[in-house]
């Protein structure tokens, strides 16, 4: 009876998300990403085999943008490429479209890999405190980016959401003139997190300078000491493991598509 009760609740669980995704197929808040790892004496040859592949993405018209980001801190000989947000149908052009660029990859590129990554990021704006023209924005020079591995359990899940939501609109609320994005990781395998938070900075002086106010201090002056406390305590309770690392962009490893 156990293992029934857990397959069912699994059963439902899956359910829910799978009504999810398609509650979300055609809006753009799908993001994919590969990150890259090399040997430090196979960068040069990799970043011309990723320049090659750029210019074929270009000379047939690729509509599809790759936003470069190289790791500043962490392992620093990885590069990662985004895209997005588009909407789920989207994914489906752009493998039709990148196709005839494929063998520029694996010729120019992948030779010189020590490992890659893939996965997707979801956007979610109820837990993130953007600009409304973020998306049209010129890339920041640096971002600060958490990745987040939960608890496990649904409970965990909820609580962890339920405080990102909380923050994001006391942030709203008071005008805080920091700003976040949280995305969902999916299909990310096994080691991947749960989630991503990404802070833009515009420069190393931007990124050690201290909030002010704080993050927490933002979020008592909306909600009171007490239940900043509780909400504290939940988001931490939540969180099974954390990490940190600063992304630099780079321009001349983005595809920027013509207009």
């Amino acid at each position: 009876m156990k293992i029934l009760t857990v397959c069912v609740v699994a059963a439902l669980e899956l359910a829910a998300v799978t009504g999810a995704f398609a509650a979300e197929a055609n809006q753009a808040v799908a993001n994919r990403d590969f990150t890259d790892t090399v040997a430090p004496s196979d960068q040069q040859a990799y970043e011309a085999g990723v320049k090659a592949w750029n210019q074929c993405l270009r000379d047939h018209g690729s509509k599809y943008a790759w936003t470069a980001w190289v790791h500043e801190t962490g392992d620093v000989y990885s590069y990662s490429y985004v895209t997005g947000p588009h909407t789920w149908a989207d994914f489906d052009t752009m493998h039709d479209a990148d196709k005839a660029c494929s063998e520029t990859w694996r010729t120019q590129a992948n030779p010189h890999l020590k490992s890659e990554t893939s996965a997707f990021m979801v956007d979610q704006p109820d837990m993130s405190y953007m600009p409304k023209d973020w998306a049209t924005q010129a890339q920041p020079a640096l971002i600060d980016v958490t990745y987040f591995t939960l608890q496990h359990g649904h409970a965990a899940h909820t609580a962890f959401t339920d405080a990102a939501k909380k923050i994001a609109a006391a942030a709203a609320k008071s005008k805080w003139p920091y700003h976040f994005r949280f995305l969902e990781i999916q299909a990310g395998g096994e080691d991947a997190p749960d989630y991503i938070l990404v802070l833009p900075n515009k420069s190393w002086a931007d990124y050690g300078a201290e909030a002010n106010p704080s993050l927490w201090k933002m979020v008592e002056s909306v909600y009171g000491k007490a239940d900043t406390d509780a909400l504290r305590k939940s988001l931490s309770d939540a969180i099974k493991k954390s990490s940190e690392h600063i992304d630099s962009y780079n321009a001349d490893l983005s595809y920027t598509a013509s207009k």
